[in-house]
């Protein structure tokens, strides 16, 4: 059994904000999974499925953002969950925009959520997926940026990275955390411009005829 984890605010007010962009990757997931109506249970919303013949637990924490331990330690209470089988998402402002970090284990590195869970926890030996919301601007004040909402440019980028965090999750469930931090740690960017760059090789040698002829029969 997996347990994983997105944490946010709740309620409209912070719809769509920097700070909820886990909530956003479990909303996602949801969808691929074809999950039924969450319940309310844990001071969260939870909701059940299987994936690749594993079961798996979506909870969303109703408490506030530094109070997730909360239902985080109840639901593994609950389910006899072990350490190595929670993973929890969330935002990460020393990351850039978009970007993805999956690590099994360390410190709450000023995110709240974490903070709280670790605490509540007693330990910090749990995989995290952490998706940068960009670094605070100048002048910014960190609890203002995080609670903002992202401009239309940054949402479109975003939604990228919600996707490729949802399949971040899926590859951790089936592969684990290893295979899933070899695949998604990297700068997505990099990997797109090396993959155009083999493109454009292959296309070159097409065009130039650069490729040995098929020996006569």
């Amino acid at each position: 059994m997996k347990l994983i984890v997105g944490l946010g605010n709740p309620g409209s007010k912070y719809h769509g904000t920097r700070h909820n962009v886990g909530f956003e990757v479990l909303a996602t997931l949801a969808k691929r999974f074809e999950v039924d109506k969450p319940r309310s249970k844990f001071n969260a919303e939870v909701a059940e499925t299987r994936f690749k013949n594993e079961k798996v637990i979506l909870l969303s924490p109703l408490t506030y953002m530094n109070l997730s331990g909360q239902s985080v330690k109840a639901a593994i209470d609950f389910y006899k969950c072990e350490a190595e089988d929670l993973l929890v998402i969330c935002d990460d402002l020393n990351l850039e925009l978009a970007r993805l970090r999956i690590r099994k284990s360390g410190s709450a590195g000023g995110q709240n959520g974490l903070k709280d869970i670790i605490q509540r926890l007693g330990h910090q030996n749990f995989c995290r997926l952490r998706i940068g919301i960009g670094k605070v601007p100048s002048g910014w004040d960190a609890a203002d940026f995080v609670l903002g909402k992202f401009t239309p440019e940054d949402a479109a980028d975003l939604e990228v990275g919600i996707a490729r965090a949802a399949d971040a999750v899926e590859t951790w469930i089936s592969d684990g955390p290893q295979t899933a931090m070899n695949h998604f740690n990297g700068d997505p960017s990099k990997a797109k411009k090396e993959n155009k760059k083999q493109d454009k090789n292959r296309d070159d040698r097409k065009i130039g005829n650069l490729e040995p002829p098929a020996a006569e029969q």
